[in-house]
């Protein structure tokens, strides 16, 4: 199945609802960085909410999450647009701890104690970041808190990445709801009810089960409206020209002394691991290029 998301609205105006399969872009994202079970898991969820939470972007519009705890996982740091691209890292991709319960991977543990930063970019003077304290690592339950204490809106957030015995992403997927202002108790009882019977997201998409279908089972008894559905992907928009846009920032000492002692210089992208490799010849153009 391809990674898309299907974004959905209840009839009478009440709620809002997004979904998306992102499997094949957090296996990407786990090749690239080279990540153990615990990272893969937390920044597939990360790069999932992103996706979630730019469904409803436009245009050049940006969203960044960072979540930034005191656990061995370090920071993790994903940005996404209004296009269905995400990218993102964590800072030690090469984290094991012992499992919570059988199945679980220990991700709030690895996460720690620290705070979750929200960053919009709506080509705006500046943009609008929010913070809250991470209440328990899961980045699920961490945005959803978010969501509705620093945003005042009513969320509710499910985040899953089943990670196969081989470190392989075997499925990875999210869905949110989140109310809009007068909406019924009657509503918000369904909707928690369902939500509460509802198997884990990646165990859905595990047995093959689409966006639209997971919708509808978490917004069962309650007659809502596909909007549109759109393919998501794992994309970075770094290229040499940027990195060497990077490296003349140095300024002229630190070239100069590259070409003296490295005879060149290699430069990898945080966020997608692709690495440019520039050699004396190239650096001597930039340093020319700065002077």
């Amino acid at each position: 199945m391809n990674d898309y998301l299907v974004r959905a609205v209840a009839e009478d105006g009440q709620f809002k609802v997004q979904c998306c399969v992102t499997t094949n872009l957090v296996e990407e994202a786990r090749k690239r960085h080279n990540m153990w079970p615990i990272p893969t898991a937390a920044l597939g969820r990360t790069m999932t909410a992103a996706l979630l939470l730019g469904a409803n972007m436009k245009g050049e519009d940006i969203i960044t999450i960072r979540v930034l705890g005191d656990g061995p996982l370090g920071a993790v740091v994903v940005t996404a647009d209004a296009h269905g691209n995400v990218r993102g890292y964590v800072q030690n991709p090469q984290v094991h701890l012992p499992t919570v319960r059988l199945g679980k991977l220990a991700v709030g543990p690895a996460v720690g104690k620290g705070s979750l930063h929200i960053t919009r970019d709506l080509g705006l003077k500046e943009p609008f970041t929010g913070t809250v304290e991470l209440i328990s690592g899961e980045i699920g339950e961490d945005l959803a808190h978010y969501l509705t204490y620093s945003e005042q809106t009513p969320s509710a957030v499910a985040l899953g990445v089943l990670v196969d015995t081989d470190n392989s992403v075997r499925a990875a997927g999210g869905i949110i709801v989140q109310l809009f202002p007068g909406a019924d108790e009657e509503v918000l009882s369904t909707l928690e009810r369902n939500l509460s019977t509802l198997p884990p997201v990646s165990s859905l998409v595990d047995r093959g089960a689409k966006p639209e279908t997971i919708i509808h089972m978490l917004c069962k008894g309650l007659p809502i409206k596909i909007l549109d559905k759109n393919e998501v992907q794992f994309s970075c928009p770094c290229n040499r020209e940027r990195l060497e846009s990077l490296l003349v920032s140095l300024g002229p000492e630190e070239i100069s002394q590259m070409i003296k002692e490295q005879k060149g210089a290699e430069v990898q992208c945080h966020f997608c691991a692709e690495k440019y490799k520039f050699n004396a010849d190239d650096l001597k153009r930039l340093l020319a290029e700065v002077k």
